[in-house]
């Protein structure tokens, strides 16, 4: 609604207008200040599939069908199963009390996917950024040019983001409807990069997500330990999705050779195909 106050300097500044003329003309002032990110943003995410894909900037997208869930992949990469995890991992499992129950279920929820987290088609990808959520390097400089120049217009507006905590964007001209922003730590505090995850994945109802890609936060530049990262990781996937049905997959992107053989170690921990489990007593590598 129009305040009489405005209706009044409307009438004073320009005596011919009627008031349909004057609510026309506040409407499209109003219109043409609204920011060109959040025009577009609202527009992205409301576009049918196959005209949204006529913005993605590469045509090898990969929808969520061509990302096998773990139950699969172990079975499609033979020798996985000879891979052997050290009494560290062993140490770090004892933290967790897994429901047995679930566990052929959930072993169907979770994927290691081996490429480019910009081309998931997918509800939302985590980037792992920085404080300012300036564009950098490595994923985050991959996100920002994959999604397009408004990314950083909307990444302006949230006023940047603690370590620790999480902030959403749209995905623009990317694959993913959503980008999760996410900053973690660089002093190598565990509970500081749970908080990543966990944040995260808590914008799951709010945003209506069945589908999630994690990289591996903080293991780049920020000095993290991949392996210990990864338990952390998988810790706070197999927690929540023991909780939360409407998850229907979480995605662990590696990108080098270091963090595909720890997940696939890893995985078959958190989320064992077999009846046994690691907390039986299984052969642990020296």
């Amino acid at each position: 609604m129009i305040s009489a106050v405005k209706v009044q300097w409307f009438k004073n500044n320009f005596p011919p207008l009627t008031i349909v003329d004057l609510v026309r003309s506040y409407s499209l002032v109003k219109m043409t200040t609204q920011a060109k990110w959040k025009i577009e943003k609202n527009r992205i995410i409301n576009l049918p599939l196959e005209e949204k894909r006529k913005l993605y900037k590469s045509k090898d997208y990969v929808i969520l069908d061509k990302v096998d869930p773990w139950n699969k992949y172990i079975i499609t990469n033979k020798g996985l199963e000879d891979k052997k995890h050290t009494l560290d991992d062993l140490n770090e499992f004892k933290k967790i009390e897994l429901d047995a129950k679930q566990n052929k279920s959930l072993a169907e929820r979770v994927s290691i996917f081996r490429g480019d987290i910009t081309k998931l088609e997918i509800d939302a990808i985590v980037n792992a950024a920085n404080s300012m959520l300036k564009a950098g390097g490595g994923v985050d400089g991959a996100i920002h040019r994959a999604a397009g120049p408004l990314l950083q217009e909307e990444c302006n507006s949230l006023r940047g983001c603690t370590i620790g905590e999480a902030k959403v964007t749209g995905g623009y001209d990317l694959p993913a409807k959503y980008i999760i922003h996410t900053v973690g730590p660089q002093d190598g505090s565990a509970s500081k990069l749970q908080s990543c995850y966990d944040k995260c994945l808590g914008y799951q109802q709010e945003y209506q997500l069945r589908s999630i890609a994690f990289p591996c936060i903080s293991t780049g530049i920020y000095g993290f330990p991949n392996r210990l990262a990864a338990h952390i990781a998988l810790r706070t996937a197999r927690k929540f999705l023991e909780k939360n049905p409407d998850m229907e997959r979480i995605i662990f992107c590696t990108f080098l050779a270091v963090d595909v053989d720890i997940y696939e170690t890893l995985l078959q921990m958190y989320f064992p195909v077999h009846d046994w489990n690691y907390n039986d007593g299984a052969t642990v590598s020296e």
